[in-house]
């Protein structure tokens, strides 16, 4: 007898937006290591343009000053023109602000603690652990 094969929704990457070479590339190594989907852009235009590309992402980790477009620039872009990505849940990375923006789901305090990291984006994602 032949069951039907169970269809799985489409992984949903975690979007990761850093200007920072090596915190951007140690972000997404951590995620990976953890069985995350990670696509990560420079800037907010590049996240922007990624965006077009990618399914709804599970969360956006956003970093507020970039070069080109910053994380406020983007966040206002994101929930203005992009109505179908409302839900999608944002978390600021910082070292500077003492506040997240409006629109977000709060902040992550620079330098990065891996444990810290995956426990808020696995919370956050929506990802069961």
């Amino acid at each position: 007898m032949l069951f039907p094969m169970a269809h799985s929704a489409p992984r949903r990457p975690v979007l990761v937006v850093e200007d920072d070479d090596d915190v951007r590339a140690a972000i997404a190594e951590i995620l990976e290591a953890e069985g995350h989907e990670v696509v990560v852009a420079a800037h907010g235009q590049e996240a922007l343009e990624e965006l077009v590309h990618l399914p709804p992402p599970s969360l956006i980790l956003l970093d507020l000053m970039m070069p080109v477009m910053g994380g406020v620039e983007f966040l206002r872009h994101l929930r203005v023109d992009w109505p179908r990505l409302k839900a999608v849940p944002v978390l600021v990375l910082t070292a500077v602000a003492t506040e997240a923006p409006s629109g977000t789901q709060g902040l992550l305090r620079k330098p990065i603690i891996p444990d810290e990291l995956v426990a808020v984006v696995d919370r956050l994602s929506g990802r069961k652990v």
